[in-house]
């Protein structure tokens, strides 16, 4: 793998990894329990997806 295609992969690692703390913080100050569970589905996929690019590496 080239280092502009890791620097490409860091970079998306980064941006799910913000996504993710987003949607925690969304989760633990929402009191409409749907709302919280859509949140809380955004941070498990997110992590699903952190762990694909992960796997690219």
């Amino acid at each position: 793998m080239s280092p502009k295609e890791l620097l490409y992969i860091d970079d998306a690692l980064g941006h799910t990894q913000f996504l993710m703390n987003q949607c925690r913080t969304a989760a633990s100050q929402l009191t409409d329990p749907v709302l919280r569970q859509q949140a809380q589905e955004l941070v498990n996929r997110n992590q699903k997806l952190f762990t694909q690019f992960y796997d690219l590496v």
